[in-house]
């Protein structure tokens, strides 16, 4: 009454659930990808607007870097009174 797998024809090596050792360290690196990718788009519901974003500050920034290295700067605001206003 009793199950006996050997009479099956299945050895013990094909039984074996386990991938070998490269096929494991394969998809642990696919694994460890995969979440390097979620993390850096976590929260982020358009990510090339964002790159895109982040280029048109740089730009600016260095812009106005280049400005006040030539002495250009802001435009110097004048404060004008009225007598009216009191």
């Amino acid at each position: 009454m009793g199950v006996c797998l050997s009479c099956c024809g299945q050895s013990a090596e094909e039984t074996n659930l386990m991938p070998s050792p490269e096929e494991r360290r394969q998809q642990q690196l696919d694994a460890a990808e995969k979440r390097r990718h979620e993390n850096e788009h976590r929260g982020i519901k358009n990510p090339e607007s964002v790159r895109r974003q982040q280029q048109r500050a740089e730009e600016m920034e260095r812009r106005e870097e280049e400005a006040a290295r030539q002495g250009q700067g802001q435009p110097n605001l004048k404060v004008l009174q009225s007598s009216t206003l009191n």
